[in-house]
C-alpha cells in the first residue's frame, strides 16, 4: 500500500521545463485514457508551484476537454492571472499532442482566522472505517469479473459503506458514502494533501449519478466521462487520515449527470465540498 502511495506522490512531482511550464507523466498501467483525478491533481501542483507559500488553494474549477493519452507526457502551462494582497488566481492548461485536454482555474487565499464559522453536519451512526472491508476484501467475489483491475495497486484506501458497485445494482439510491484515505503515510505538506484529495475526489463521485436508476459504471452499454469538476477547500485536513465522502445524486438529464459531495474529517469537521458533472449515456450500442 505504501509503495502505491509513494508512486502517486512521485506522479504528482512534476518536472520543471521553464518558468510556468511543467511536465507530468502517467503511470505504466493498461488504461484507455488518463484518469481525470490524475490530471486534476497534477494541474493543481503546477498552479501551486507558482504561488507564494503563505497562500493555500481554497477553490478550483476544471473542465475535461479531451481524453488524455496515457502513453504520452502532459505539459502544464500556468497563467499567473492575478496576485493580490490576499488572493492569487491561476489558470492551467494541460496539453498533449499540441491540443488542450484539460483546463483548470484555481484561487489561493492567505489564511484569515477571523469571521463567523458554520458548516453542515456530518452524517451520524455510520460504521467506523476500520470495521469495513478494504477494497480487495470487498471485491473478492467479483475478482474474475474485474480481471487485472482487481490486482492493480491502489494508492487510496476506499471503504464502501452502502454496498459496492456490483452488489447494489438494481437497488435505486440517491447517494453513497465511502471512507477514504491515502494508503500510507504522507509528509506534512498541506499542498500535497490537497492534491491527493483532488485525485481521490474523482474516483467515485460520477458513479453516484446513476444510482437513482439502480445502475452502475459497469452496466451494459454504459458510457461515462467527467466533464467538469469543482472543489472548495474549507478547513485543514490530512489525506492520510480517514475522511468521509458523503455523495449525492443531484440531477440527471440530457445525457449528463450532476453529483455533489461533502468530505468530512473523522471528527465531523467539513474539510472539502465537491461538485462534478459528467457525460452519462446508457444503452448506447458498442462500436465494433
Amino acid at each position: 500500500m505504501q509503495q502505491a502511495l509513494d508512486d502517486l506522490v512521485a506522479l504528482l512531482d512534476l518536472e520543471v521545463i521553464e518558468v510556468n511550464l511543467f511536465r507530468g507523466r502517467s503511470p505504466d498501467e493498461n488504461r484507455q485514457r488518463v484518469f481525470g483525478g490524475q490530471v486534476a491533481g497534477q494541474a493543481l501542483v503546477a498552479a501551486t508551484r507558482t504561488v507564494e507559500s503563505d497562500r493555500f488553494v481554497h477553490s478550483l474549477h476544471a473542465y475535461f476537454l479531451r481524453p488524455g493519452d496515457p502513453t504520452a507526457p502532459i505539459l502544464y502551462d500556468v497563467d499567473r492571472i492575478r496576485d493580490g494582497k490576499s488572493f492569487s488566481t491561476r489558470r492551467v492548461v494541460a496539453i498533449q499532442h499540441g491540443r488542450a485536454i484539460f483546463n483548470l482555474q484555481a484561487s489561493f487565499h492567505v489564511h484569515e482566522a477571523s469571521g463567523p464559522d458554520h458548516q453542515i453536519e456530518m452524517p451520524q451512526g455510520l460504521p467506523a472505517p476500520d470495521d469495513l472491508p478494504d477494497f480487495k476484501t470487498r471485491m473478492a467475489p467479483y475478482k474474475e469479473r474485474m480481471g487485472e483491475w482487481y490486482d492493480r495497486p491502489r494508492p487510496i484506501d476506499v471503504r464502501y459503506i452502502d454496498g459496492d458497485p456490483f452488489s447494489r445494482r438494481g437497488e435505486p439510491a440517491t447517494g453513497q458514502r465511502v471512507w477514504m484515505r491515502a494508503a500510507g503515510e504522507l509528509p506534512a505538506d498541506p499542498t500535497l494533501h490537497a492534491c491527493i484529495v483532488t485525485y481521490a475526489s474523482d474516483m467515485t463521485l460520477l458513479d453516484t449519478t446513476v444510482l437513482p436508476f439502480g445502475l452502475s459504471w459497469e452496466s451494459p452499454g454504459m458510457q461515462m466521462a467527467s466533464l467538469d469538476h469543482a472543489m472548495w477547500f474549507h478547513r485543514e485536513f490530512r489525506a492520510d487520515e480517514w475522511l468521509l465522502y458523503d455523495q449525492s445524486a443531484l440531477s440527471s438529464g440530457s445525457a449528463r449527470g450532476l453529483a455533489g459531495g461533502a468530505i468530512f474529517r473523522q471528527d465531523g469537521t467539513l474539510a472539502v465540498t465537491v461538485v462534478q458533472e459528467g457525460l452519462v449515456r446508457v444503452g448506447r450500442p458498442t462500436r465494433p
